[in-house]
């Protein structure tokens, strides 16, 4: 049977509403480990700051199209637990740099580990090509960069 491009699309989809409604499930038992009521939206902000590692308020607020006022009551919320830490911008001093707390990192890492371990042993049997390849294709359609073309990943 052959399959034409728009019923390969539809099947993505339906596998996507699939993977999108575990990673909700996983998101959410996350941000319970991080802290016992965190919601699944401030464990997103918190893992956003972990992985840039250094953002300002602004950049973050852009890159998750998130309001700003909510914004910076989730960041008050995530210094309050001692999960990150603000500091003055030394480009501009109307702004701050958000990072990650040393404690912060030990919690998310905490928090992350009975999950990845899942991962570890769902992907236990996949050759180290074709999981590379998953993730290359991923990044593909995140960024919307044909497979196959030359990026700097």
């Amino acid at each position: 049977m052959t399959v034409t491009r728009a019923e390969a699309v539809r099947g993505l989809e339906a596998e996507f509403g699939e993977l999108i409604t575990h990673f909700r499930r996983i998101i959410t038992e996350n941000a319970q480990r991080v802290s016992p009521g965190m919601l699944p939206g401030a464990y997103k902000i918190f893992t956003t700051i972990v992985r840039r590692g250094a953002v300002t308020q602004s950049a973050l607020a852009e890159s998750l199209q998130v309001d700003k006022g909510q914004l910076s009551r989730t960041v008050r919320e995530l210094e309050q637990l001692g999960l990150v830490e603000r500091r003055p911008d030394p480009e501009d001093g109307r702004s701050s740099i958000l990072s990650p707390t040393p404690e912060g990192l030990e919690r998310l890492d905490a928090a992350r580990l009975p999950q990845e371990k899942r991962l570890v042993k769902a992907l236990a049997d996949w050759p180290i090509d074709d999981i590379e390849n998953l993730r290359r294709l991923l990044r593909a359609l995140t960024t919307g960069v044909l497979p196959g073309a030359t990026t700097s990943d």
